[in-house]
């Protein structure tokens, strides 16, 4: 039988660790800055203009080899809406709309996850908005779970869908102008890290 080149057996143990790594259930927090939403409403049938949100906090627990155990707990800046203009942000966080005085925030908790495949599923969960509270259903992917080019984090990386209907969270203002519909796509990281905290309201405040 012919024996193993020597290289070939330091690949073989070179690479246990890497696999160990991404084996098993773990915590990550949302890369703020590399996370991102954008929404997309009728603007009276002229066009569907485009606005940007942020994860402010949250959290994620994930094993890649099983997606149907993951969970996610997450809090949304709607203060820091951005539609490209400053008085159409303002317009969007004014009490007739998203009411950021009062309700600076959306809140989204996972309940179940319905997987389709190694990296597809269905997150099923309750968006917190404008005060109301109403279930939603997010298809995802999951991209990619691996270290950083430099080594410094292991991160996982999904892109998502959803699809709402503002009248549901009492957002009814201006009818005749603005659609009831709202798409929605995510673009979001997180970090491994096994001591994030497992609920978004313990993390107010942190930077």
């Amino acid at each position: 039988m012919p024996r193993a080149h020597p290289t070939r057996w330091l690949s073989l143990l070179l690479a246990v660790p890497a696999m160990a790594a991404f084996a098993g259930t773990h915590e990550y927090r949302y890369d703020t800055v590399h996370s991102q939403i954008v929404f997309s409403i009728d603007h009276n049938g002229y066009s569907r203009p485009f606005g940007r949100l942020h994860i402010a906090r949250g959290w994620l627990r994930l094993d890649p080899d099983d997606l149907s155990h993951a969970g996610t707990e997450l809090d949304i800046d709607l203060a820091g809406v951005d539609m490209g203009d400053a008085g159409w942000n303002a317009a969007v966080c004014g009490h007739a709309l998203l009411d950021c005085a009062q309700y600076r925030e959306a809140h989204f908790v996972s309940r179940s996850v319905e997987r389709t495949d190694s990296s597809h599923g269905v997150l099923h969960g309750t968006l917190t908005l404008h005060g109301v509270s109403r279930p939603l259903a997010i298809p995802f992917r999951l991209n990619r779970v691996a270290r950083t080019l430099y080594g410094l984090h292991t991160v996982a990386g999904f892109s998502a869908t959803a699809s709402l209907d503002r009248t549901d969270f009492g957002i009814t203002a201006f009818p005749d102008s603005i659609g009831h519909r709202v798409s929605v796509w995510m673009e979001l990281e997180a970090i491994r890290d096994d001591h994030a905290p497992t609920s978004a309201s313990t993390t107010k405040g942190s930077p």
